[in-house]
């Protein structure tokens, strides 16, 4: 199972033989660190490379990116921000990328990872909201907020013409009728390669009504 579910992976995605690599070097430390802290339910480990790697890959595609600056909002065990930044090693290697983690066990698993794979990524270990403004041209988050609050953290973090993207599932559209109560933003849907239900949304132009 896990090997088809790689294959599809690396069809969905056409990364090279060295980024599935270092990949697979990820989902080992994945298993390894998650016996002692809970970084993913044990019930998906077996469903890593779709539930979670192609389900944070896909919003490399959206974001087109070629460089700048992607920060990553509550990134856990490293979803979407640590596998964009593998990615973005072989397709952009000039963006670069910071992981905000409050959480001190899942950044250190965070580090351990960056230090594994060779990354440049930046792991800050800190509250969102107590966070110095990061200036992000491109601001994602993964279960972490409804819309709502996201974008009170886009107003903190996301630069000027930056963009947010934002993975939701299947309640995405009463997610974006209770933000627009508060927020005015532009924005785009994008279906998901993982649920149909769900969408990436990208978001622009964010303030507060």
């Amino acid at each position: 199972m896990i090997d088809t579910l790689k294959a599809e992976f690396q069809d969905k995605t056409n990364v090279s033989r060295e980024t599935l690599a270092r990949l697979e070097a990820y989902d080992a430390l994945l298993r390894k660190w998650n016996q002692a802290i809970n970084l993913v339910s044990p019930k998906t480990l077996d469903e890593v490379w779709s539930r979670h790697f192609l389900d944070s890959a896909q919003l490399f595609s959206v974001a087109g990116a070629a460089n700048g600056h992607w920060v990553d909002l509550g990134s856990g065990g490293g979803f979407p921000g640590l596998v964009l930044a593998v990615i973005a090693l072989e397709k952009a290697p000039e963006l670069r990328f910071t992981l905000v983690e409050s959480d001190q066990r899942k950044s250190a698993f965070l580090l351990a990872v960056v230090r594994e794979l060779g990354l440049s990524t930046k792991v800050l270990a800190r509250r969102i909201d107590e966070t110095e403004p990061l200036g992000a041209d491109f601001l994602s988050a993964r279960a972490l907020a409804p819309l709502d609050a996201l974008l009170g953290f886009a107003e903190q973090h996301l630069a000027p013409g930056g963009v947010c993207i934002f993975p939701k599932g299947g309640r995405w559209r009463e997610e974006l009728a209770e933000a627009t109560k508060n927020w005015s933003f532009s924005y785009s849907t994008h279906p998901s390669l993982t649920d149909p239900e769900a969408a990436i949304l990208t978001i622009q132009e964010v303030s507060r009504v």
